[in-house]
């Protein structure tokens, strides 16, 4: 719901002159013919077909040259026999993931064809609090791009006595933000699977703020086990889905599920297996939407919403399937499939040009040419360059004791190590149990167990320096250290690596910038992105911190590090299985409990 130029009336103020215009009595702003149209209502793609436009709404879909009968329109568009298709709708992001804000972000959506996104603002929430989220609901009002909010349902992600975090949304919280912002449109991803399972009074006293406003609840969730009392809570969907029996157990229980599709080498490409229920098991594809959830800045730019429906498409999908699960799906799934995700007359005017490969070529959001020929016009970026300023306590939100020890104390006498694993996807982390014998120096350790340190610092100024020590195993940083200050999901700081000294390196330099994530080697910065607002985000255009992005993998990637750095973001994250640290110590999941590092 954005209140900048791109805004678009209420269909009720524009009926009268769209009737007026689809029966050729009234000029259209816009006419786009010679096109194939793509109706994700009858999922078919339909010749020589134009598009009538007024006050940024779709007045008709008419033959090609229908146009020419009545008022001589404002603008024709040529289309040259590419396909004409709704805008797509992303159901699941998070815009602090993509390192840059909700202005920032619109720029690559529009240039992959996402017009519309449901985003968790979770992360912020979990640093500001109320606060947080309000200013990033006043930042999407002022981007060029329909955002909505799925209110953050689960900040902290576990009890106080787990982890700190700087927000906790309370039940009368979340009510509150309902009431207040009309973008609040469902709650957000539950994570606390197992509070809600087991029937914990809080996670079900939030869930009753959406549900008795008739607002969907989201949902996240591992374990097949957890499928029926998590939608018997009242959960009706999920991206979490990982493999094809899940996903199959989701759409059976009534829970629409959000394929997730992403960059290969990241955990977050799940549609592969997730689909299947479709492609092998025979599934309607009426309740399956696709979904980015997590994106860096680079990733965003090369693995928009548009590839995941291509994706789709390479899984077995028809293109008129799969393009009704990026665009109409999403709608309908938050009520909203009379407004946008399809070509219907009084729709709202978010178009996309396709080549036969289903690439975006251009873009229209509401009625507004935003992206031609792959490259963003000068309307789209004068308003890029007008981005939201956020509040100055979102640039303060870095706060750490000084005096810290950084790796914890060398067993002595031979003992057992809780250590967590390093796995590939990287999501769910196993528990491993390390015999220690003691050794003169760490490195002697370290090597033998294919060891590093992990270190997890409160940063929110609550805890008077809360720290916890851990080990990782297959980490594979075999020198210098990592570090960032997008710990989820109390985006506390964490750190790894093999010595004290590039460890206090890689912490200086995020305290310095008020937020980043960095990698050191030998006593020197090899890459560095700095996220000062709120330590999740740039205050940059989305091309300068793609790049930057892309320097940090590279450096990520040379120092050994055998996951990518949003997996390693996920490492503090306490409701996932099988063990966690947070600044508290090691957490077991789901029995959620401490555990010491050495037994």
């Amino acid at each position: 719901m954005t209140l900048n130029r791109f805004s678009v009336a209420p269909l009720h103020a524009s009926t009268m002159h769209l009737a007026a215009v689809a029966g050729g009595r009234a000029t259209a702003d816009l006419v786009i013919t010679g096109a194939r149209v793509l109706s994700t209502y009858s999922e078919r793609i339909s010749a020589d077909r134009e598009i009538w436009v007024a006050n940024g709404r779709i007045a008709a879909v008419m033959p090609s040259g229908a146009h020419r009968k009545g008022p001589a329109p404002k603008a024709v568009y040529d289309a040259r026999g590419g396909i004409i298709a709704p805008g797509l709708v992303d159901p699941h992001i998070h815009i602090e993931s993509s390192m840059v804000t909700a202005c920032a972000y619109a720029e690559a959506a529009l240039l992959n064809g996402t017009t519309t996104i449901f985003c968790d603002s979770h992360e912020i929430g979990n640093v500001m609090d109320v606060a947080g989220v309000a200013a990033m609901l006043e930042d999407a009002r002022l981007a060029p791009l329909s955002i909505f909010l799925t209110v953050p349902s689960t900040v902290p992600a576990t009890s106080p006595e787990l982890e700190t975090a700087g927000g906790d949304l309370t039940p009368e919280k979340i009510g509150a933000l309902f009431d207040k912002w009309p973008e609040a449109m469902a709650l957000g991803e539950k994570m606390d699977f197992v509070p809600v399972a087991m029937g914990d009074p809080r996670s079900h006293a939030i869930i009753a703020e959406a549900l008795k406003r008739n607002r969907p609840v989201s949902g996240h969730i591992y374990g097949r086990e957890f499928v029926a009392p998590y939608a018997a809570a009242g959960v009706t969907d999920t991206h979490e889905a990982i493999d094809r029996d899940i996903s199959n157990n989701f759409v059976d229980a009534g829970v629409w599920v959000f394929l997730r599709g992403g960059n290969p080498a990241t955990p977050w490409n799940s549609i592969v297996e997730a689909i299947k229920p479709i492609t092998e098991l025979g599934a309607s594809h009426k309740r399956f939407c696709v979904c980015t959830d997590d994106r860096d800045a680079d990733d965003l730019l090369s693995f928009g919403l548009d590839w995941v429906v291509r994706e789709a498409i390479r899984c077995g999908m028809k293109p008129e399937q799969a393009w009704s699960m990026g665009s109409l799906h999403g709608a309908t799934r938050f009520g909203l499939g009379d407004e946008i995700g399809g070509l219907g007359g009084g729709r709202r005017a978010d178009l996309l040009l396709l080549d036969d490969s289903m690439k975006p070529i251009s873009t229209w959001y509401g009625g507004e040419l935003v992206v031609d020929d792959r490259k963003i016009t000068p309307l789209l970026e004068e308003t890029l360059n007008q981005r939201y300023r956020y509040p100055e306590a979102a640039y303060n939100t870095v706060h750490l004791p000084t005096g810290l020890k950084l790796t914890p104390e060398l067993p002595t006498a031979p003992v057992v190590a809780n250590a967590i694993g390093i796995e590939m996807p990287g999501i769910v982390l196993p528990h491993r149990k390390v015999a220690i014998e003691p050794a003169n120096d760490c490195s002697t350790i370290l090597e033998k167990h294919n060891l590093s340190f992990v270190t997890i610092i409160e940063r929110h100024g609550k805890s008077d320096g809360g720290i916890a020590h851990g080990l990782l195993q297959d980490f594979g940083i075999t020198n210098g250290a990592v570090g960032s200050s997008v710990g989820h999901d109390s985006h506390n700081i964490i750190l790894a690596g093999t010595n004290e000294a590039d460890m206090a390196l890689a912490l200086k330099t995020i305290e310095a910038a008020k937020g980043g994530i960095v990698v050191v080697q030998n006593g020197q910065v090899k890459a560095f992105v700095g996220l000062p607002v709120a330590g999740l985000m740039s205050d940059k255009r989305v091309h300068e911190v793609a790049a930057e992005n892309q320097a940090l993998k590279t450096a990520w990637q040379n120092a050994g590090c055998t996951i990518p750095y949003m997996g390693f973001n996920l490492i503090p994250l306490s409701v996932i299985p099988e063990i966690r640290i947070t600044d508290k110590g090691l957490v077991k999941v789901p029995e959620m409990v401490l555990a010491p590092l050495y037994e």
